[in-house]
């Protein structure tokens, strides 16, 4: 397939087809005419990559994956250097997940000083208690 069928079926661009190929990541072979041409296997090493980068990671720390894709393991993420990568970025994550742990746990502490300051002031009726927002919803997290 060329670049252009390529890209709509993997629901992106060609430039970023063209990026991926200018960091190593993607290999366009070329046909008579000089076209770029991918095969399916590329379409599957693009939602690799693309779920990869979805779940936070770097574009630079979905080569191993890719490597391991290329090397014939059908997942891509059961090779050395995948697995690492895997490590690294849950201990990245649960990192992140303690710091944001600290601050909702300050957080919930001034908000309870504030709510009970304001029922001092106006009286426990007056305080009104909003519906949580949260950014990380579970539907955002999968995809298909």
């Amino acid at each position: 397939m060329r670049i252009g069928e390529l890209a709509a079926r993997a629901g992106t661009t060609t430039r970023a087809l063209r990026y991926y190929e200018s960091r190593g990541l993607l290999a366009a072979r070329r046909d008579t005419n000089g076209y770029r041409t991918y095969a399916e296997e590329d379409l599957e090493l693009l939602r690799q990559l693309r779920t990869l980068q979805d779940f936070g990671f770097e574009l630079e720390e979905t080569r191993p994956f890719v490597e391991c894709l290329r090397a014939g393991h059908p997942a891509g993420d059961d090779c050395p250097a995948s697995l690492d990568v895997y490590r690294r970025k849950l201990a990245e994550l649960e990192d992140c997940i303690a710091q944001l742990k600290a601050v909702r746990d300050e957080v919930r502490r001034r908000l309870a000083r504030a709510e009970a300051a304001a029922a001092a002031e106006h009286g426990p009726d007056r305080v009104a208690v909003p519906e949580p927002l949260c950014e990380f919803a579970p539907e955002t997290l999968s995809r298909p």
